[in-house]
């Protein structure tokens, strides 16, 4: 071998080791970048949106959507004290605030916690869940008319509470959970019959929005003519009580009227705020959904679920509060800029909607007026709008 071979071949064995060690010190540093990467959180922009990623959770981070909720929550701060405050009997802000942390005794203090707080947070219950189950509905069936207003589910939950007035002689308390069932439960076995009946109707080898609309709305028309022969057959009084309760009431509500509210809430919500990822993929397409590994069919079970649930628990305290479900998502999705209603947002949206409903209720006239009217006013004109502006875009 000449020395220029013999040359040559020792700059390729230096390459050859150079190239050797190169690679084993990116991979070290690949394995100690993807070390890191676990064991702390980080904070990245992708296509515009910052997030946290913590191990194979990742949270976005939405400032608008953030400080709209802010706000909607202080909202409903302010609400609840003005709800308290105003009545037969003003009581100063801050006593109600001295009172609601246990500072303050006497007779405001025995109106504040006995007489008008258990409504105010039954108001602000229902407003929470019907924001929320209005969200889950349009996010998953991508249409704003797809709402438990529209699809049956309230009518649902209607005949059921209907049927145990009715049959109670009259009663529409709240108070018989537990040993007689009472209106909760009967409320909640006809939603689901009806959510039931809509999603086996519907089902041609999969659901889709459209066909789950058009089934509801013939559902909940057939719902609605089985309240209405419940009425015509029931006593005066039972009659009487079923269409106080039918407009959609706060006025005979108590402490038990809030606590069967508060632990649906108190469950649902966050089960339904944990399918938040699912809705944002479901949103692709049912190919594209199914491709990235989500089980569609079974997601909106579990949506539905969660809706239905939700719905029944606030048609049971307060009646059918109209349009609360299907004005607050589109106006949290108009807020936020999303391509979805925010869950808490609308939440947020929708007890602050019905509290200042009930609050313009109460003292904007001279007699009470149930705060499903004002909700009704409120909303459908807005739902008019919507059918008129989806028409101009199906024409263009």
């Amino acid at each position: 071998m000449s020395a220029a071979e013999q040359a040559r071949t020792r700059t390729d064995a230096q390459t050859q080791t150079q190239t050797q060690t190169d690679a084993r010190a990116q991979k070290g540093t690949d394995a100690q970048t993807q070390t890191r990467t676990e064991t702390h959180p980080r904070t990245h922009t992708a296509a515009g949106r910052r997030g946290v990623v913590i191990g194979p959770v990742g949270l976005a981070w939405r400032p608008r959507v953030f400080w709209y909720t802010v706000a909607a929550l202080g909202a409903v701060g302010v609400l609840v004290v003005l709800g308290v405050a105003i009545g037969s009997t003003w009581i100063a802000p801050v006593t109600v605030i001295r009172s609601l942390f246990g500072l303050e005794s006497g007779p405001d203090a025995f109106i504040v916690s006995t007489l008008r707080l258990p409504r105010v947070l039954t108001g602000a219950l229902v407003g929470l869940t019907l924001g929320v189950a209005g969200a889950l509905t349009q996010t998953f069936t991508r249409n704003p008319l797809g709402t438990p207003d529209i699809i049956g589910v309230t009518s649902g939950a209607s005949v059921g509470a209907v049927a145990a007035i009715v049959l109670g002689g009259g009663s529409y308390s709240v108070s018989a959970v537990v040993l007689g069932g009472g209106i909760p439960v009967a409320a909640t076995i006809g939603a689901l019959l009806a959510a039931a009946a809509v999603y086996g109707f519907g089902w041609r080898g999969g659901v889709q929005s459209y066909r789950l609309i058009l089934v509801g709305i013939g559902v909940g028309a057939t719902l609605d003519a089985v309240t209405s022969y419940l009425l015509v057959r029931a006593k005066i009084t039972a009659a009487a009580a079923a269409s106080q309760w039918l407009v959609g009431s706060l006025s005979s509500t108590s402490w038990s009227s809030v606590w069967p509210l508060l632990i649906v809430a108190a469950v649902a919500v966050p089960l339904a705020l944990a399918t938040s990822a699912a809705l944002g993929i479901g949103q692709l397409g049912d190919e594209v959904a199914t491709g990235v590994g989500l089980a569609v069919q079974r997601h909106r079970l579990v949506v539905i679920a969660l809706a239905v649930v939700l719905t029944a628990a606030a048609v049971a305290a307060a009646g059918p509060v109209g349009f609360v479900a299907f004005v607050v998502p589109q106006v949290g999705l108009r807020l936020a800029g999303t391509n979805r209603p925010p869950l808490l947002l609308a939440g947020a949206l929708g007890a602050a909607l019905v509290l200042a409903a009930d609050l313009l209720a109460r003292s904007a006239f001279p007699w009470q007026v149930p705060v499903g009217i004002i909700t009704t006013v409120i909303g459908a004109p807005y739902l008019v709008w919507l059918l008129i502006r989806h028409r101009k875009e199906m024409s263009r």
